[in-house]
């Protein structure tokens, strides 16, 4: 289902963003006049989503209607995915990104486990330390909403970054194992 009229449509209650205290950078970027934390909206296809994630990786030829469907799906996912844009708002793009999904779990009574994904910062906007905001703001997030443990992957380059987040390796946990298919042996 396509979210044609609901374009401005958040993924999730953007009230999640002002319920507890991020610390110092978060406040200081709150405070900027030109840039804003917020939740993916549905209207964030013209707004430069797809591009900034190609700095990240492959996204393939993503139609409107494709991304509305997804983010409906997303949505109507009931509390599982926190997609959160920085946007500078005298440009109206969306200059940086970062996923929280929550993932329901058996295991530990049956508890939430977090993971992050899909960080990405504009290159024209590195430097001014919003990817350390969004992932401070991200961390939070998963923590308040119950997650038990909060989980990423990244290339070895990235590793200090995220420890300086307080973000480690766990010893004998620290594998990041993965199999990828070509888009021909999907179903």
């Amino acid at each position: 289902m396509a979210c044609e009229d609901n374009k401005d449509l958040p993924l999730y209650d953007p009230d999640l963003l002002d319920k507890f205290d991020l610390g110092e950078r978060y406040n200081t970027l709150k405070k900027d006049p030109v840039l804003k934390v917020r939740p993916l909206l549905a209207s964030d296809y013209n707004r430069g989503f797809l591009d900034l994630l190609k700095e990240l990786t492959e996204i393939g030829d993503v139609s409107q209607k494709q991304f509305e469907d997804q983010f409906a799906l997303m949505r109507n996912s009931q509390g599982m995915y926190y997609c959160t844009v920085i946007v500078d708002q005298n440009k109206n793009q969306i200059v940086g990104a970062a996923t929280l999904l929550m993932e329901r779990k058996f295991i530990r009574n049956c508890a939430m486990r977090a993971r992050i994904e899909d960080v990405v910062v504009s290159s024209d906007y590195r430097g001014k330390q919003l990817g350390k905001c969004i992932l401070e703001l991200l961390t939070k997030l998963g923590q308040a909403l119950g997650a038990y443990k909060i989980t990423l992957d990244c290339k070895d380059q990235m590793i200090p970054f995220y420890e300086s987040l307080t973000y480690q390796k766990e010893m004998g946990n620290a594998n990041c194992l993965s199999i990828r298919y070509a888009k021909k042996d999907m179903l």
